[in-house]
């Protein structure tokens, strides 16, 4: 906590990474103090200036196809997790990999294969709740050889064969309330056997009621995101739901001076995807900044 002349600068004590993302990094950080260079397949992190940081490490970030054109190569896979395809790509190109996915999201996987060779027998289907593109979701979705439904809100219901067999799973990081939501409407429709699964990470879910706590003890919310992260932006619809004076950056590049006018107590938080050390960085830039303010 930081005490100005009046002002009061709070972090969030429950911010900074999830296990999943801080495992992620630790384990890429442990690659490159043993090698110069390492590469990971997608965004470690949906945030730049962590992977900014670790790209002055020596990682280098690179997508399927680049990862094709490389052989015998230190190889990341992120928390988010990877089809069945890319290990095997991995393989193919004798890459050492080390895999980086988050163990909530291994289980999930295993779950989701072990639903999707049931739902084969039964001519029935594997629903995946979950952002279309995420790649956790393309990661499930590569557990049933590409056939689960993908279903992002209410809107998609149509996809869904509600005459079949159904086994139904959730992205870890979906908001809780909209995967509620999602079940009562599925159960009120299914005409055969529906299995839902609670599959959504609770170190992620917790998040909300603790923010939406301490968002309404403070008068300003800085909430630190990066742009890619849907974390980042839901968390961020909590805080302003509770508090309207609740503003997203992605660093104190963003921060608007006239936010804080009038203002005694400041809180600062971030998503799941977001580093300790940067809202500490805001923390501080705030200090220096609103008490020079208040000088001034």
């Amino acid at each position: 906590m930081y005490k100005g002349t009046t002002v009061t600068i709070e972090i969030d004590p429950h911010a900074g990474f999830c296990f999943g993302v801080d495992r992620a990094v630790h384990l890429a950080e442990s690659l490159l103090q043993k090698d110069s260079q390492a590469y990971c397949v997608g965004d470690i992190v949906h945030n730049q200036k962590e992977m900014d940081r670790l790209s002055q490490l020596g990682l280098t970030f690179v997508n399927h196809q680049e990862l094709e054109n490389q052989t015998s190569k230190k190889v990341l896979f992120r928390a988010h997790g990877e089809p069945p395809q890319s290990y095997q790509l991995a393989n193919q190109k004798q890459h050492q990999l080390t895999d980086a996915t988050c163990p909530v999201v291994v289980k999930l996987q295993q779950r989701v294969k072990k639903a999707w060779e049931t739902m084969i027998n039964l001519n029935g289907q594997v629903i995946i709740f979950g952002k279309r593109n995420h790649a956790e979701v393309l990661g499930l979705v590569g557990q049933t050889q590409n056939q689960a439904v993908v279903i992002e809100n209410m809107n998609d219901l149509d996809a869904i064969d509600f005459s079949r067999p159904i086994e139904v799973f959730s992205q870890t990081t979906s908001s809780l309330t909209d995967y509620k939501l999602f079940c009562e409407r599925i159960t009120s429709k299914a005409q055969s056997t529906l299995k839902i699964n609670d599959t959504i990470c609770r170190q992620v879910s917790s998040r909300e009621p603790w923010l939406k706590a301490f968002v309404i003890t403070v008068e300003v919310m800085i909430f630190v995101g990066g742009t890619k992260s849907s974390n980042a932006k839901f968390l961020h619809g909590v805080c302003k739901s509770h508090n309207p004076d609740s503003f997203l950056v992605s660093g104190v590049d963003d921060i608007q001076m006239e936010w804080f006018a009038g203002k005694t107590r400041v809180g600062i938080s971030g998503a799941t995807s977001t580093p300790l050390w940067q809202l500490q960085e805001v923390a501080q830039w705030l200090h220096q900044n609103l008490n020079e303010q208040i000088k001034n």
